[in-house]
């Protein structure tokens, strides 16, 4: 089961200017680490994109919000995007620091800075200084590869590599169709305010589906939602639901194949536009709810 968050790259199409831009997408990281989701892809709107901040910029800034603070200077040194990257707020992921950092069997990530003989690597993963690992069998590492490192104990140290994926927040770049196509995407659920307004029967039957099979939730770009990205009318949207009513499991058929709903968190918004980092918050809380 895992949880996929899909924003677009014309996110920070409204920010005046870079530092702006870059709080910006530091609360979309912070969302996306409070309400443990697994992925958090950047998709292309080309026609939203403002030409300063555009899906480059969105995504450079983002994975430097995911990477943990030790690894930062050596993964990513001087950049242009990361100008203003001191405003960004700490994510704090309990899958990087654990819930208790010092405790046996936290996993971090690690970055590969040595590669010895005998089959030992030495790694920087947060410790006073990189430590010397034994490679799993079958495992291949490369000098500034980053890994996974399970920490049994911090004085002494003891540690080993993983042969699993990197704990954390991933962030990925793909087209919409191809995030909602995955094996593993669950329900895909479409944010809108042109979508069905989210009550709580209808939360009711869709917390146990998204609890079993996980979910993709897709968010549209500031003065410019879903529909408008996808080219389809808003008033489509909201016929198509008004069509279909509810279906036995809470997921109505939608003007777009790729998405099982269109969803409204927000019904009764008081402001006349909800930003996108906003939405993320009003919807992930909601359906984070488990039966």
């Amino acid at each position: 089961m895992t949880v996929s968050v899909l924003v677009p790259s014309s996110l920070t199409r409204e920010a005046e200017d870079k530092r702006e831009a870059t709080r910006k997408l530091g609360y979309v990281a912070r969302a996306a680490t409070i309400f443990r989701a697994d992925r958090l892809v950047v998709y292309p709107d080309r026609d939203g994109e403002t030409g300063r901040f555009d899906g480059g910029f969105v995504n450079t800034v983002l994975r430097y919000a995911a990477t943990p603070p030790y690894l930062r200077n050596e993964v990513w040194g001087m950049r242009d995007e990361l100008e203003y990257a001191g405003v960004l707020p700490p994510l704090r992921a309990v899958s990087q620091t654990g819930s208790e950092s010092n405790g046996s069997g936290s996993l971090r990530q690690g970055i590969v800075t040595e590669v010895g003989p005998e089959g030992r690597v030495r790694v920087n993963c947060g410790m006073q200084h990189p430590i010397s690992l034994n490679v799993p069998p079958k495992m291949a590492v490369e000098e500034g590869e980053r890994v996974t490192v399970r920490i049994s104990s911090r004085r002494p140290v003891r540690a080993k590599l993983e042969a699993v994926p990197l704990p954390g927040l991933t962030i990925e770049q793909t087209d919409l169709q191809a995030a909602l196509g995955r094996e593993d995407a669950g329900v895909r659920i479409a944010a809108s305010r042109f979508g069905a307004e989210l009550t709580v029967g209808r939360l009711e039957t869709l917390a146990g589906r998204v609890d079993r099979d996980g979910m993709t939730v897709a968010f549209g770009a500031p003065e410019r939602g879903l529909p408008a990205i996808l080219g389809i009318e808003a008033s489509a949207v909201g016929a198509a639901q008004d069509a279909a009513g509810d279906g036995d499991d809470g997921v109505e058929p939608t003007a777009d194949p790729g998405f099982d709903l269109w969803l409204n968190t927000v019904p009764d918004q008081g402001s006349e536009v909800v930003r996108t980092e906003e939405a993320l918050f009003a919807t992930l809380a909601p359906l984070s709810l488990r039966e």
